[in-house]
């Protein structure tokens, strides 16, 4: 009988096999509110939003200039009396045959008029115009409804607000809207080692960088999350700390304390209130990740459904950083209840450096863009180095086993494209 060699490793995940299992496990959050639409920045929608009305509303100027009829102009250089002025935001006066009309950008067309021409190709004395153009009809004019047309769904559900969507919501009328309500998300940290600034630094004692780094992405996302800070390295702390968490909470997420040590609590704890698995990611830096489920007070279910999801983050600070980055935040983003693309995008740029050693991991290589358009590579890439984060632009998505020389096109990642 054939099978796996008893105590064999199990092949390591790619970083598209573990985003695929985080994202098929996401579910949307329930639970809608309606916010004002000055207050949405960053949520997500959770019902299409329809046009009420067109935009824009009526036929309306692009320019400052004089509404005319194109066929009063034809010869290019007309000059015709000044019967009227129209400012945006007033109405204007049936335009007469043979007249022109002193006219405002955002202002509505008069009817009768099928053109506008800048005031740069006309000469007036107030009375008078002086049209230095032949216009076509329709010149200079915003029709009605060439932005956006009154029944059409303009803002989709899963779509995650940003300042041009609110613009939209606001140009057609929209003062409330409908959101998904925020991803409520615990986070602690385990180790006695570990002390806060500000304190006295013990011998062995390192300061809690992750707690800041996590924080910070966090509020980016838009995340209502819950700090437990550091919690003592015993079982019994931590398994309190998980129950507590998952009582009001969507998402628990830990920096560190996920191996097999024997300060290591959080796998048994996790594992005792739930359900824990431990995977190997073929990426550098970053390898370990935990994904699980813990049960809520009375709940039987430990896949979310009747519990709180648990993503252990590795310790190492660049680690935890491009973990949260490449797994978390698009595992928060389908939970947020965002339909579209979640993954990290990359863009085609030269390499102005070169990494001749090829990694059988699939590495993420932190660069800035230089004066020349390339990418300048930091100097010490170690998972330990926060240095590196402060200093890059982004990350270089480099394949398995392939190299990197000096001129070669690579995949880069923004840190912008990442951060919110």
């Amino acid at each position: 009988m054939s099978g796996a060699t008893p105590g064999a490793r199990k092949p390591m995940l790619t970083v598209g096999e573990a985003l695929d299992r985080l994202l098929g496990a996401a579910r949307p959050v329930d639970g809608i509110e309606d916010v004002d639409t000055l207050e949405a920045n960053g949520r997500v929608l959770a019902v299409d939003q329809v046009a009420p009305m067109n935009v824009p509303a009526a036929d309306n100027t692009q320019m400052d200039g004089y509404a005319v009829r194109a066929a009063d102009c034809v010869g290019g250089a007309a000059t015709l009396p000044v019967a009227q002025r129209i400012p945006a935001g007033t109405v204007g006066a049936p335009l007469q045959p043979g007249t022109a009309a002193r006219i405002f950008t955002g202002a509505l067309i008069p009817a009768g008029a099928d053109a506008v021409v800048m005031q740069e190709q006309c000469e007036s004395d107030g009375e008078r115009v002086t049209v230095r153009h032949a216009p076509r009809a329709g010149e200079w004019i915003r029709r009605a409804g060439e932005d956006v047309r009154a029944g059409a769904v303009v803002l989709p559900a899963g779509t995650r607000l940003r300042a041009q969507e609110l613009g939209l919501a606001a140009s057609i009328g929209l003062a409330r809207l409908p959101v998904r309500r925020r991803l409520r998300v615990a986070v602690f940290f385990t180790g006695d080692e570990l002390a806060m600034p500000g304190e006295p630094l013990k011998p062995g004692a390192i300061y809690n960088s992750n707690r800041f780094t996590l924080r910070g992405m966090l509020e980016n996302l838009g995340c209502a999350f819950t700090d437990f800070g550091i919690v003592p390295d015993s079982l019994q702390a931590t398994r309190d700390t998980l129950r507590t968490a998952a009582r009001e909470h969507d998402l628990i997420i830990t920096s560190g304390g996920v191996s097999v040590g024997e300060e290591d609590h959080v796998k048994p704890a996790v594992e005792a209130e739930g359900r824990l698995d431990m995977w190997q990611i073929a990426v550098k830096p970053g390898k370990p990740l935990a994904f699980g489920a813990v049960r809520k007070d009375g709940g039987e279910g430990v896949d979310g459904q009747d519990g709180a999801f648990f993503v252990g983050l590795p310790g190492n600070p660049v680690s935890s950083f491009i973990t949260f980055l490449l797994f978390v935040r698009p595992f928060i983003l389908r939970l947020q209840g965002v339909t579209g693309a979640v993954a990290p995008r990359a863009l085609p740029l030269r390499a102005d450096f070169d990494w001749p050693k090829a990694d059988r991991r699939n590495e993420f290589l932190r660069v800035r863009i230089n004066d020349e358009g390339g990418l300048d590579l930091f100097a010490n890439q170690g998972s330990g180095v926060l240095t590196s984060t402060v200093w890059a632009d982004g990350l270089v998505d480099n394949p398995p086993g392939q190299a990197i020389a000096r001129g070669d096109t690579v995949r880069f990642i923004p840190f912008a494209a990442l951060l919110h």
